[in-house]
């Protein structure tokens, strides 16, 4: 058992960030991989909360059309630089190999931070009519980005991801992929992480390097922290014309293509963490737990062993017949107690006691990790009881983000109630807020608010505010209210 009584959880009102790496590293979900500067090592739970998420977001994505497929993880360096905005994004963040096979290349390698590059490569050579196009295609890979701070999940070296890659024959087409992708995203976020996002456009200072525009999804971290969870981006004709992927049109004219990308990335899992756990350890959303249910058989005679396990045995299979995830801990070196504390540590939504008065009257006790909430209950509904406990505490995870993110979020009418808000939001300590203002989309605006060591998040697609206003910054007016935050 990797987890004991000794090994304390930093309560988040002390030290988010120490209860974050406290949580990660006692979940059993990943630790850092010191040998190599920034990286982690995913362990078997991380990566099965990633396997479920990865399998989620895969099948949403060939039901609207679009195939999996893999790409060279090393770019020629000069594709990079062929797009001058997207080089310049990414020039600090990259690693460059200049020699193999012990001597020095005639041109280096890029180690794939994004692929948009030398996939608009491949695209001028499969595309070269619109009967071609649209071409939909995703990769599943892994990026490096050399990063100075890091924490694990949330921004790490070397990460794994999907990033989506469309080609069509009108910017109409193109938008439209976009914000479909971005909405696709956000139905994830929240049917199936149960953590609520707000869907917006970012602002031209922050758009992704080599894109006309980019959406995004914001979540709000338990301590008031934005978190970017996913994005979306029109490129426009840019990489099309870097690239020349022309095609002929239905009109017999040559047209540069018009093309979007997006991804999300092992940071929803840093995310997930963020949102819903607590002083114990890990929460995980049942959708996205790897285990959903652990029966702990109770026995203190070899007498009552038999019996317990056996009806524990049965359970389990009453419950994989169901397909309900479930492990029996029959381990008896380790006590209730200690079980309970490791089981609870690594985030299973519920817990199943059973002893030998269970047996006798038919019953068992249910326990919501999430509430700690106990309850008795006839063994011959107890499947139907464990389905809907897990699908109430799917529901109420959600709620209570929304919740959250609410109570949290309030509004701003000059630069100075900015700055006050924004000073008064100990994210440490968990007092971060969401600060709704009017703000014109301009760089020097965007300017301003980063010397509050914040940023303008997104330009929500929904106005859920009062509409046009005046910038608190050049006093022109503007559609509606942006959200303003400190991030991650």
């Amino acid at each position: 058992m990797a987890n004991s009584k000794d090994m304390k959880i930093t309560p988040r009102a002390e030290d988010f960030s120490a209860w974050y790496q406290d949580v990660v590293l006692q979940g059993d979900m990943a630790e850092p991989a010191e040998v190599v500067k920034g990286c982690m090592v995913i362990k078997p739970n991380g990566y099965a909360v990633w396997e479920l998420l990865q399998g989620e977001l895969d099948r949403r994505f060939k039901a609207t059309g679009h195939k999996n497929a893999y790409f060279p993880l090393f770019i020629p360096e000069s594709f990079l630089r062929r797009e001058a905005e997207h080089v310049e994004g990414f020039s600090p963040e990259l690693a460059v190999v200049t020699v193999a096979g012990g001597k020095k290349l005639e041109e280096p390698y890029v180690v794939r931070p994004t692929s948009e590059t030398i996939i608009g490569h491949f695209f001028s050579r499969w595309i070269k009519s619109y009967r071609d196009l649209p071409l939909l295609l995703n990769q599943w890979a892994n990026v490096v980005r050399w990063e100075l701070r890091t924490r694990m999940f949330l921004r790490t070296t070397e990460f794994l991801w999907q990033e989506g890659h469309t080609a069509h024959a009108s910017q109409e087409e193109a938008h439209e992929e976009a914000v479909r992708i971005l909405h696709l995203y956000a139905d994830v976020a929240e049917d199936v992480m149960a953590m609520p996002v707000i869907r917006g456009v970012k602002s031209r200072a922050e758009k992704f390097a080599g894109a006309d525009r980019s959406f995004a999804i914001e979540a709000m971290m338990q301590n008031g922290l934005a978190l970017q969870a996913g994005t979306s981006h029109e490129l426009g004709q840019n990489f099309g014309k870097a690239f020349n992927v022309q095609f002929q049109s239905k009109e017999g004219k040559l047209e540069y293509v018009w093309q979007t990308s997006w991804g999300v990335s092992t940071r929803l899992i840093g995310g997930l963490i963020m949102t819903h756990s607590d002083d114990k350890g890990l929460v995980l959303p049942p959708k996205l737990a790897p285990t959903k249910v652990v029966i702990v058989p109770i026995f203190r005679k070899e007498g009552e062993k038999a019996t317990v396990l056996e009806e524990a045995n049965k359970i389990a299979a009453a419950l994989r017949a169901e397909a309900v995830s479930v492990e029996v801990d029959a381990r008896e070196e380790h006590s209730p107690g200690a079980k309970f504390f490791y089981w609870e540590q690594l985030g299973v939504p519920v817990t199943i006691e059973i002893g030998p008065r269970d047996v006798a009257a038919g019953t068992a006790v249910v326990k919501r990790r999430d509430l700690g909430t106990k309850q008795p209950q006839k063994r011959d509904a107890l499947v139907l009881c464990v389905r809907d406990v897990l699908n109430q505490m799917q529901s109420d995870l959600l709620e209570a983000g929304r919740k959250r993110m609410k109570e949290n979020t309030v509004v701003a009418n000059s630069i100075e109630d900015v700055a006050q808000v924004l000073s008064d939001a100990t994210a440490e300590k968990g007092g971060g807020k969401f600060v709704m203002a009017h703000i014109k989309d301009d760089p020097a605006c965007d300017a301003r608010i980063k010397e509050f060591k914040a940023s303008v998040r997104c330009i929500p697609l929904v106005d859920e505010y009062d509409g046009a206003g005046k910038c608190i910054v050049t006093g022109e007016t503007v559609s509606h209210r942006s959200v303003i935050a400190k991030a991650y």
